[in-house]
């Protein structure tokens, strides 16, 4: 990778201090397990709305992942279907929906941004539906882009080939790529809408009957609101620590949340997972699945589909090996009590 691509995917927003906090949070809970149990067979099978996944841990939506490796999504998406997962597909990918979804082996779901011209965001709606997503992940902390010093220092840009394919059919410059003055920040004031209300996601809902996850809460208000809207789905995110640098981590956020959706919408969440163990935090605290990004990323840049497929083999030996250890068979064998966050044990699930 050229260093201005791998600063694009390693870095975060200023002093990246949400950045490190995503994975020093997670070395602050510690583990309680359980002896004595019989646990022989494991099995990391779960569900999230209705979809049989064969681990709790599917791939986050990336952009450009041909920054990394020429396959890109296409890639990506085939080594989910192996491993018996999910991928959700970026609309700022390098590889329009259409033909993610030729090349994938599993199931997907598209996350979508609100563009200035609700006559673009209806048409990304009805590509993705059309090419079999199984779910909308609608992003909503990016009304403006966070300050990404390492981009703004690297001189980030896109190279030729890659481009962001799935507006190309809309046709403007600003949708193919930047060059000269114009920069990726540019691109996003531009065309995203970044005057979205609750109002929208209930125009949102009216365009489409997928069910729609709210990507990007990070507290309990907004959970209870996203719910009263209509949300289907949360995924607890600070965006991998790209956006509001000092923002709560998202593994500190979850309980909140969790608490507040009160079983009555699965939550997910993302950033900062790199471990097993990670994975089991985080169901313990009340995920229904984790969602993973730069651990991919970096899986894809060094050998393609075989990387990223060798990344969720790892996680799922790893998770398969703490569930073992913890006394747990099944992903819903995992609670509260299994975990210690900072001094004090929670035993019991809101």
């Amino acid at each position: 990778m050229t260093a201005s691509a791998y600063d694009y995917y390693a870095g975060g927003a200023e002093d990246e201090v949400t950045l490190r906090a995503n994975r020093g949070s997670f070395q602050r809970i510690a583990l309680r397990p359980r002896v004595l149990t019989g646990t022989g067979h494991v099995s990391t099978a779960t569900q999230v709305l209705g979809l049989p996944l064969a681990l709790p841990v599917a791939l986050a939506p990336t952009a450009f992942n041909k920054l990394g490796h020429a396959s890109g999504e296409a890639a990506a998406a085939r080594a989910a279907g192996r491993a018996g997962t999910l991928m959700c597909c970026s609309t700022i990918s390098s590889t329009p929906i259409e033909d993610v979804a030729a090349a994938a082996t599993g199931p997907l779901w598209f996350q979508l941004y609100v563009y200035r011209d609700r006559e673009v965001t209806k048409d990304l709606v009805t590509r993705a539906e059309a090419a079999g997503c199984r779910a909308l992940v609608l992003t909503v902390d990016t009304a403006r882009l966070g300050r990404r010093e390492r981009d703004m220092r690297g001189g980030f840009s896109l190279p030729d080939g890659v481009t962001i394919a799935n507006l190309e059919r809309y046709g403007t410059p600003d949708a193919l790529r930047w060059a000269g003055t114009s920069t990726f920040t540019e691109y996003v004031h531009r065309l995203v809408d970044d005057s979205l209300t609750w109002e929208s996601f209930d125009w949102l809902k009216t365009v489409t009957s997928l069910p729609i996850l709210i990507k990007g809460v990070l507290t309990a208000e907004d959970a209870v609101l996203a719910i009263a809207h209509g949300a289907d789905g949360i995924v607890v995110s600070n965006h991998g620590g790209r956006q509001l640098d000092g923002a709560i981590a998202t593994i500190d956020a979850l309980p909140e949340v969790v608490a507040a959706a009160a079983g009555r919408v699965p939550i997910l969440m993302d950033g900062g997972i790199r471990r097993g163990t990670d994975v089991f935090k985080a169901l313990a605290l009340g995920a229904a699945a984790v969602c993973i990004g730069r651990a991919y990323l970096w899986g894809l840049a060094a050998d393609g589909e075989t990387g990223v497929a060798r990344v969720l083999d790892m996680l799922r030996d790893e998770l398969e090996l703490t569930m073992a250890l913890a006394g747990c068979a099944t992903v819903g064998a995992i609670t509260p009590a299994h975990v210690r966050v900072g001094d004090v044990p929670v035993f019991h699930r809101s």
